[in-house]
């Protein structure tokens, strides 16, 4: 039997990058010691208050249907917010709740995109971003970044990519893989072609509570982008919190008019116990994701030290989020060669960085989503098999070539 066209746009590098991710995970299973680096799933429990608040929820009978975009409460606190974290002045009438900042994605790409429109998207960029843009028959554009500009984004390249069919820019701040925050000057800039272009702006924000010694601010905030972004985030990361699917989109009035039509076909609203615990989740984001940040902090700092005094590792420092961008063609290996041996022979996953673009080739994408010990023990193993790798490469007298 044939399929529909979509099968084909939904697919592709994207889907393949997780393969070793799953297998890592099959091992789990089957007992064996795999330290799991390849994902953005935090250990930590979802904090003790909103897991409370859902309980009393569905104790309460919470479990029929819920409204469509969000409950009223929800969104204005989401909406307070956001507008006191970077963002501009919403109000509820500017949210939609959805299912995940993933779901916020697909959203914003069939409510604003069309058959043979072009997606600007400064590469690298998270792997689902090319099949989410390519559901509504548009197409991604990638700008590639430099290594040797810290992978930051270079708006006179954006704006050279500008073309009749361009109809958005998708940017994600902070950024993964790399860890990225745009600065003011980078946001004015950029969001200058989009006025100059009459452009959309989707803004995956969904680490912006996760900074480090910067600050988030969203490109909706600048004069004339309001109402031509849609900002995007969720709860996930923030409050560990992945498998609750709570996040929201952030827009114009008459795009959350579409969206409720939108949701009445795909989703019909998120659970009402789900929006309840979500409610408090917004309500305590400072205290909650403060407690986050520094727990990420330290992580990162550990993971940084230890893989960056290893030979033929050179290790990109994030400002935010919960990953680590690192160098290991000083080995010799490619990047999908490195981690599915560091897999096979020490039983630790991360991704090949490549799948986030051409601009990655070469890097790996450790996650720092475990406990410090563990951590350490990941460390300790990639450090280990770095060592094999130059002792393989050395000659028999011991010096190297």
């Amino acid at each position: 039997m044939d399929y529909a066209p979509l099968v084909e746009r939904i697919a592709g590098e994207g889907a393949a990058a997780w393969e070793i991710h799953h297998h890592a995970l099959e091992a789990q299973a089957r007992g064996e010691n795999v330290i799991v680096l390849s994902v953005g799933d935090p250990d930590l429990d979802t904090p003790a208050p909103i897991v409370e608040a859902a309980v009393d929820s569905l104790r309460a009978g919470h479990t029929h249907y819920a409204d469509l975009i969000g409950e009223e409460p929800l969104r204005a606190a989401i909406a307070r917010h956001f507008a006191a974290h970077g963002g501009w002045a919403a109000t509820a009438d500017n949210v939609c709740v959805v299912c995940g900042a993933q779901n916020g994605l697909f959203f914003a790409s069939m409510l604003l995109l069309g058959r043979d429109d072009e997606v600007i998207v400064p590469e690298p960029n998270y792997v689902t971003y090319e099949a989410t843009i390519a559901v509504s028959g548009a197409r991604q554009v990638t700008v590639p970044t430099r290594e040797t500009d810290g992978f930051r984004p270079d708006p006179r390249a954006i704006a050279a990519a500008v073309t009749p069919r361009t109809r958005a820019l998708l940017l994600t701040s902070p950024n993964n893989p790399t860890g990225v925050v745009m600065t003011p000057d980078e946001l004015e800039a950029i969001a200058a072609i989009a006025r100059e272009h009459d452009l959309w702006v989707i803004s995956d924000e969904v680490y912006a509570a996760l900074t480090f010694d910067v600050e988030h601010r969203s490109i909706s905030s600048l004069p004339g982008m309001a109402e031509r972004t849609v900002a995007v985030s969720s709860l996930s990361k923030s409050h560990a919190m992945t498998g609750w699917r709570s996040g929201w989109l952030i827009g114009p009035d008459a795009l959350i008019r579409h969206a409720e039509n939108l949701a009445l076909c795909v989703l019909y609203g998120l659970p009402g116990f789900v929006q309840r615990a979500a409610r408090v989740a917004v309500e305590r984001a400072d205290e909650i994701a403060a407690d986050m940040r520094e727990v990420y902090r330290q992580r990162r700092d550990l993971v940084v030290e230890r893989l960056g005094r290893v030979p033929g590792l050179r290790v990109v420092t994030p400002q935010a989020g919960m990953f680590v961008m690192v160098d290991v063609r000083a080995t010799g290996l490619q990047a999908a060669d490195f981690a599915w041996r560091l897999m096979r022979e020490q039983a630790v996953s991360v991704l090949d960085a490549s799948a986030f673009g051409p601009g990655a080739t070469g890097y790996v994408r450790v996650s720092f989503t475990l406990d410090e010990t563990s951590l350490e023990e990941g460390c300790r193993r990639i450090a280990a098999f770095a060592a094999s790798l130059a002792a393989d490469t050395a000659p028999a007298d011991g010096i190297r070539a």
